[in-house]
């Protein structure tokens, strides 16, 4: 398993999802419900947080610390600030989803307000990560330290309980890009 490979890969189906979530919260969009949303801040959360993320920051950015890589200062600073940004934007987006009624004028502007600002967050912060810090780790890396990091991914990937959230998850981001195509499938993973 090419572990950069994988990440770029995980990046372009959070970048679909953030597509259909940009649709979703379009202000012309008025038929758009807190049940709608919560089916994005699953995905946000369990793939692109838990499960992205968390490769990220728990094996590939720790392997980089470890080899030199300043871990307060620099691009793994700043990428690790950029993931806590996004994850307070999904917390507000979280708060928005669990409402009991429609949306209020006010919540509904809040909803678009978190969403656009967390794409926008996100887009920038991929193209960094795929463009300058991927390309540095690959360049910086001693080969044993890109092996150890791709068994670690495929650790964090396979087992039966991994590759099982693993699949609903490209179920629900399948859902949440083309929701005509299965609208069947729970969007509660």
């Amino acid at each position: 398993m090419d572990p950069i490979e994988l990440l770029m890969d995980e990046h372009r189906t959070i970048e679909g999802v953030m597509d259909a979530l940009d649709a979703c919260v379009d202000p012309r969009n008025t038929g758009a419900a807190p049940a709608d949303l919560a089916g994005f801040v699953t995905f946000l959360r369990d793939f692109a947080d838990l499960r992205h993320h968390g490769k990220e920051e728990g094996i590939l950015f720790a392997a980089m610390v470890d080899n030199g890589f300043p871990r307060e200062a620099g691009p793994i600073a700043v990428m690790l600030g950029e993931h806590d940004e996004g994850r307070s934007h999904v917390r507000a987006l979280a708060a928005l989803a669990s409402a009991d009624a429609p949306w209020t004028v006010g919540q509904r502007a809040s909803v678009t307000t978190h969403a656009r600002a967390f794409t926008a967050l996100l887009r920038a912060h991929i193209q960094k990560e795929d463009q300058i810090l991927y390309p540095m780790a690959l360049r910086h890396l001693p080969e044993s330290a890109m092996s150890a990091v791709a068994t670690r991914f495929a650790d964090f990937e396979d087992g039966p309980a991994a590759a099982r959230c693993r699949a609903d998850l490209y179920a629900l981001a399948s859902v949440l890009t083309h929701p005509a195509l299965d609208a069947s499938i729970d969007k509660e993973v």
